[in-house]
């Protein structure tokens, strides 16, 4: 057996049988901040103030927000920020794109990319007033009786009316035409009609054109993955067979007294077994609390129930609405954000332990993915070989994208560059962002290096 301070300090085991060195990383059991997975901000980024109530705002926000010390709230590598059509249409034909700019760039700025969603109007956020100016038909009348959400006093417009299906799907349109692909750009929400534009609610157009209205967001983001609104299982059957992912906008709800109705026993589960059982294997599933952790609380609901279900429904991304934890369910989601998403490992990797530069090495791996999710954007998995007098990155051919929770191998030949001086050097794996080329992803184990690469073994270039 040799074993070497650095590999022993980074709680690595290696062993040389028949020349080879076999390399057992430890594990470690700690919260994982990577891409496009854990929970979110919402409406604000990294390190700024929580919502001092049970309450948030919808309206997105238009300026930079101030950071402030000491925010008890979970890092997150996702700013989910929506905003009103009033916001950044509010003349015809003159979109406010500095709103989504600045938005950008705080996340940036954040260490964070951004989830987003375009909403047509709410009970408290009426459409743009062009809009209802324009001879668009309105779907409601002034005297219907309040249906909760405003009722009369709300203007609802007519969804399958041309006017609404030009002027919307202009908007999407020209917001993918600038952001499509944005590297800071993680998710988009499909937003076609009704309250927040979830695709519900009392005035509903047919189904083809609820269907026509997905189908922009595919075409105005065709680089950009999306997520389907579950409220109408036709709908989600339709948006997930395009490649969507789903997001549902009331995860938690267990029912209040005297409503007959929960989202997470009368409506959730079952619409997802009906339309999307598989849907989490191409796309992500993200949850947005129905009110907020401090409200479940004061409601007494079952934690452990919710929970559970997220995990059985392989939850990416959670909107906690950016309000406090209640104290005594934070280790509980502490907890919990060790098992969302992806949570990757090396267990085993196997490798020569002497190589010539300009030959083909055999290497074997078996990774472990931990969570309950895969990872839904490209990244490239890479060994380096890493020395003073030179180092060389091999990438290994796998697509990481299809690691499903469990067990993943490779079993095969990587070349060693013939620009590597005989030495002795350091062997590291990564996954890399493929536009930076730079070490994206952490790993559930030992051995991490300030620049991001794990360090795994010795290896020597003859």
């Amino acid at each position: 057996m040799r074993v070497t301070t650095a590999v022993a300090a980074a709680g690595l085991i290696c062993q040389a049988f028949a020349q080879n060195v076999i390399v057992r990383p430890e594990m470690t059991d700690e919260v994982l901040v990577n891409p496009g997975m854990g929970i979110q901000t919402f409406q604000r980024y990294n390190r700024q103030a929580l919502y001092p109530t049970l309450r948030w705002s919808e309206v997105g926000p238009e300026k930079p927000v101030p950071d402030v010390e000491g925010v008890d709230f979970p890092e997150a590598s996702v700013a989910y920020l929506r905003w009103f059509w009033w916001q950044l249409e509010p003349e015809q034909g003159k979109y406010r794109w500095d709103i989504l700019d600045t938005a950008f760039e705080e996340a940036r700025k954040h260490g964070q990319a951004l989830n987003i969603r375009l909403m047509p109007y709410d009970q408290g956020n009426p459409l743009p007033e062009w809009f209802r100016n324009s001879g668009a038909r309105r779907a409601n009348r002034p005297d219907d009786p309040d249906d909760g959400r405003g009722g009369g006093k709300v203007w609802v417009p007519d969804s399958a009316d041309p006017l609404y299906i030009k002027h919307w799907s202009a908007l999407v349109r020209k917001a993918g035409e600038r952001y499509d692909g944005h590297p800071y750009l993680d998710t988009v929400d499909i937003s076609t009609f009704g309250y927040w534009g979830e695709g519900w609610g009392p005035h509903p157009p047919d189904m083809a054109t609820q269907k026509a209205l997905i189908d922009v967001y595919f075409e105005a983001f065709p680089r950009t993955q999306l997520l389907m609104q579950v409220d109408v299982v036709e709908a989600l059957a339709y948006g997930t067979s395009r490649g969507a992912g789903w997001r549902a906008d009331c995860w938690g709800d267990q029912g209040r007294p005297g409503r007959n109705f929960a989202h997470m026993y009368d409506a959730y589960p079952q619409a997802i077994a009906e339309a999307a059982p598989e849907a989490w294997k191409h796309g992500p599933v993200s949850l947005e609390t129905c009110g907020t952790p401090g409200s479940w609380y004061r409601g007494k609901y079952d934690l452990q129930y919710n929970f559970d279900q997220a995990l059985r429904w392989h939850a990416s991304t959670l909107n906690l609405k950016s309000t406090a934890i209640p104290e005594e369910w934070k280790k509980a989601f502490h907890e919990f954000q060790k098992k969302i998403g992806y949570r990757f490992a090396l267990r085993r990797m196997e490798y020569p332990g002497k190589v010539k530069a300009g030959s083909m090495m055999r290497v074997k791996m078996w990774w472990h993915n931990a969570g309950v999710a895969p990872v839904y954007r490209e990244y490239t998995l890479a060994v380096q070989f890493a020395a003073a007098s030179g180092s060389a990155v091999e990438p290994v051919p796998v697509d990481v994208r299809k690691w499903l929770p469990g067990d993943a191998t490779f079993d095969g030949n990587l070349w060693v560059s013939d620009a590597l001086p005989p030495g002795a050097y350091r062997l590291r794996v990564a996954m890399l962002d493929p536009r930076t080329r730079k070490p994206a992803i952490r790993f559930a184990m030992k051995g991490r290096q300030p620049d991001g690469w794990y360090d795994v073994g010795e290896i020597s270039i003859q």
